[in-house]
């Protein structure tokens, strides 16, 4: 708690496809223990989320309202199916990912974003602007969302809005569904985004894939102590050792590289840097869901599961009385 009695805490959430809504569960805990969350940062799902709190947390608004909002979602009617996908299913997807290197637009889910953004005042990144003079970020860095995303063509982790500036763009005019969505584009499944620059243009995808939980984003930078923590949410049990096993075969070789890429390669940096101490594990490994075809059950069983780990976290923290 700081010294006015406002507690606080900056929150880091992991991209997880539709079973993001975990995180909101998690996020509810956390909001009924009277936390309130200055900065979130996200990836994919995760960021979908965040900017979803952020706006509403700016606007005043109860965020459990958004259980309603993303438990009433319709996943699938999201992805907007040509006339040649709807006809001959898995081949017109194929077909879809040859010609645009993915096999959905992603445009309903962006403007459904958008439209759900503008219900509480949000549209550009400007919205989002903080005034925070005791901050260790650099002025450019001062908003209350931050989504991430991995440009191909640079080969590169980009932050957006922190990183606009790169790409010759006014972070404060761009558009923060706009942002989330590039975070949220599953190379294949979605066609990447493309952003023009002075010199061409480059290629935006899921921020999973170099960087799925950002979770030192918002350390300080200048020695001094944290004003409050960064707590992050992620959407899988915590490790555990098990059997090591030797990749014997070529083709295993690449598999296991390119999961690995996506995968929580810097685990043990994290764990000594006590990462593990400061992060809500959410299994939903028990919950099914196959593709964008989740229930009702599905989503509360999700809820639940973020509640519960959340609740749990507090008690460890012995932050939850």
């Amino acid at each position: 708690m700081t010294a006015d009695g406002v507690r606080r805490a900056d929150l880091v959430l992991e991209g997880g496809g539709v079973k993001s809504v975990a995180l909101l569960g998690a996020i509810l805990e956390l909001d009924e223990a009277g936390y309130v969350f200055p900065r979130i940062a996200g990836t994919s799902g995760g960021a979908i989320v965040g900017a979803l709190v952020a706006a509403f947390q700016r606007a005043g608004r109860d965020p459990h309202e958004l259980l309603r909002v993303m438990e009433g979602l319709d996943y699938d009617g999201l992805l907007e199916r040509s006339k040649l996908q709807r006809l001959t299913g898995r081949l017109g997807d194929l077909v879809q990912i040859a010609l645009h290197a993915g096999a959905y637009s992603g445009e309903r889910i962006v403007q459904w974003l958008a439209d759900e953004l503008a219900k509480v005042g949000v549209s550009t990144f400007e919205d989002l602007a903080l005034d925070d003079p005791e901050s260790s970020l650099a002025v450019f860095q001062r908003y209350s969302v931050v989504a991430h995303v991995t440009d191909l063509s640079r080969q590169t982790l980009v932050r957006l809005p922190w990183d606009y500036r790169r790409y010759g763009r006014n972070a404060d005019q761009q558009s923060v569904a706009a942002a989330v969505w590039a975070s949220s584009a599953l190379p294949i499944v979605f066609r990447p985004v493309r952003m023009a620059t002075a010199s061409g243009s480059v290629t935006w995808v899921d921020g999973g894939v170099v960087a799925g939980f950002p979770i030192t984003v918002f350390d300080r930078t200048d020695g001094a102590s944290p004003r409050w923590p960064t707590w992050g949410v992620k959407l899988s049990a915590e490790p555990l050792v098990t059997d090591d096993r030797p990749i014997t075969t070529a083709i295993g070789i690449q598999l296991a590289r390119l999961q690995t890429l996506s995968r929580d390669w810097t685990r043990y940096s994290l764990e000594d840097g006590g990462v593990n101490r400061r992060t809500i594990y959410v299994d939903t490994s028990a919950i099914e869901v196959h593709g964008f075809d989740i229930d009702h059950a599905a989503r509360q069983a999700l809820v639940a599961a973020g509640r519960v780990a959340a609740k749990r976290f507090l008690e460890l923290q012995g932050a939850g009385s």
